[in-house]
């Protein structure tokens, strides 16, 4: 069956033409780096320097503090061996060149990096003496994450960083206008649906100019009755203010009622209740003891691990500032940020794997943190890649049930029967099928809470005592489904169910049931798992919500 030809407007950026970066890439990307450098040098240095000025301006005057011997000798400092040996002049002349040689290095840099969105990838070059040439197709990506620094935001800019299935897949855009990375990933992420451009129409084309324009102040010429440049400069100010000011999650994307958020109160004490806690807890009692029984060789170990377990509480703690999870119509939004900002959109159809799990210090609060797998986007990966499994950092039962039924909307009303005895529940209530009680053997104090059920095309997993989890596996995506039982399992007549996904932090597995209950189990799963994978079309939900 052919599927309908839907089509939508697309933005100046996504007209398959190629394009370049923001105008204020190059000082974001690598000339900060740069200009600290030099900051640092000349901080170094600047008793020298003063020394240079005093030994040009008054020959015959001593400098603060020494005598204007400098005595030739290199090995002092490089300002010393300069002026010793009269190379002030051109000195100054190879820091003159080195600053231009590095201005023009960043402006070729901007100008050989330019990008182009086609109907069926995101083509990126880049590189002066050696090119790349890098393509993402649209129907693999797997989220777009839009970042804003703090600094970034200062010239109304964004970084574009597109997950694509694969290893290193990830195509990045740093930097884009703010405004313009929010309508690029509209465009991207409509096309992945399975829509195709319109033809652009010359005004939005023109209006895209005007406002470029009048986000360069000074860069067009001032028509006669213009605007003074004060006042462009005025108006460009009042809009970063505006920016800063504006919400994280614009009102317009989504419905109030698909959205959660996260009190701030909330993730303070999470995070003070969490494992992390424990071990700083440990730490600093180890500290207090090496200090009190003169060990002081055991500072050089746990200093630094109890300012790097600080410094997590902290990025936690910071991380969660403005949170908020929305469904949008191209996907589930995830955002959070106060000075540097950040969101995410995950499109339908990408997930692989969803896990509520609850630490036992979360629960007399009924606290639950919700993670993901996501094609692209392995717990292995450090920063912000990992950081993006984390759909929920700490919300209640009630947010969970809200938040799986932004990531697997077509399932949840077969999923809310189950949902309650999942979380929090033991024994085979509401259709799952729990663990004998000859697992105590293997697992003593989790045997009650093992379990799994198969319902609306998700396979729903149980298990934990010391942390709870709840795992669902849309069966359109899973990978494979193996049983295994080892010597111990075989002679208590039990057997492990593991379902294979996507590399990621969760990996679902029910590890002891009864052997017949475990077979029963892994025939189901395989047989629904190919009828569903054939009937899957979540990855073209713009196709399937226009038919």
């Amino acid at each position: 069956m052919t599927e309908p030809a839907v089509r939508a407007p697309i933005g100046p950026l996504a007209d398959g033409e190629w394009h370049r970066l923001h105008p204020a890439s190059p000082l974001l990307r690598g000339g900060l780096v740069f200009l600290a450098v030099l900051g640092f040098v000349l901080a170094n240095l600047r008793e020298r320097v003063v020394e240079v000025f005093v030994l040009f301006f008054a020959p015959g005057a001593e400098s603060p503090g020494e005598t204007p011997e400098f005595g030739g000798d290199w090995a002092e400092d490089p300002v010393t061996g300069i002026v010793a040996n009269g190379l002030v002049g051109w000195a100054l002349l190879a820091l003159a060149a080195v600053i231009v040689l590095v201005v023009l290095g960043f402006w070729f840099a901007w100008r050989m990096h330019t990008f182009r969105v086609t109907d069926e990838a995101l083509e990126v070059r880049s590189g002066i003496l050696f090119r790349s040439h890098r393509s993402a197709r649209l129907d693999r990506i797997q989220g777009i994450n839009v970042a804003r620094p703090v600094f970034a935001r200062l010239f109304g800019a964004a970084k574009l960083d597109v997950s694509v299935a694969g290893q290193s897949g990830n195509v990045d855009l740093s930097y884009l206008g703010s405004a313009q990375a929010d309508r690029l990933r509209g465009d991207l992420l409509r096309l992945a649906s399975g829509t195709r451009r319109q033809e652009a129409v010359a005004t939005a084309v023109g209006d895209a100019v005007v406002a470029a324009g009048a986000d360069a102040a000074g860069a067009l010429p001032l028509a006669p009755g213009a605007p003074s440049v004060v006042d462009r400069a005025g108006a460009v100010v009042g809009r970063r203010v505006d920016e800063f000011l504006a919400p994280e999650l614009d009102p317009d994307l989504a419905p109030p009622e698909s959205v959660v958020r996260l009190p701030l109160p909330r993730a303070i004490a999470s995070a003070l209740l969490g494992g992390s806690m424990i071990w700083l807890v440990v730490i600093i009692a180890i500290i207090v003891v090496s200090l009190t029984t003169g060990t002081l060789w055991m500072l050089f170990t746990f200093i630094p691990a109890a300012i790097g377990v600080v410094s997590y509480l902290w990025s936690r703690i910071t991380g969660s500032l403005r949170y908020s999870i929305a469904g949008t119509r191209d996907g589930v939004r995830i955002g959070s940020g106060l000075l540097s900002t950040a969101n995410q959109t995950i499109p339908p159809g990408r997930v692989h794997a969803i896990e509520a799990s609850q630490w036992l210090l979360w629960r007399a609060f009924g606290w639950w943190t919700v993670r993901v797998n996501v094609a692209g986007q392995s717990i292995s990966q450090a920063g912000d890649a990992a950081r993006r499994t984390l759909v929920l950092p700490v919300g209640t039962a009630d947010d969970v049930r809200r938040v799986i039924g932004l990531l697997a909307p077509d399932a949840l009303d077969d999923l809310v029967p189950l949902l309650d005895a999942g979380l929090a529940g033991t024994g085979p209530a509401a259709g799952f099928t729990s663990a004998p009680r000859r697992a105590a053997w293997i697992r003593p104090f989790s045997w009650r809470r093992i379990g799994i059920a198969v319902e609306g095309g998700t396979a729903v997993l149980r298990s934990g005592w010391l942390l709870r989890r709840l795992v669902l596996v849309p069966l359109a995506r899973m990978q494979s489904v193996a049983v295994a039982a080892g010597p111990v399992r075989r002679g208590l007549g039990l057997e492990s169910v593991r379902i294979h996904t996507v590399a990621g932090p969760i990996a679902p597995e029910v590890p002891a049931l009864d052997r017949a209950d475990a077979t029963a189990a892994f025939t189901a799963i395989a047989a629904e798992a190919v009828d569903r994978a054939l009937h899957d079309r979540t990855d073209r939900w713009g196709v399937e919500h226009a038919s």
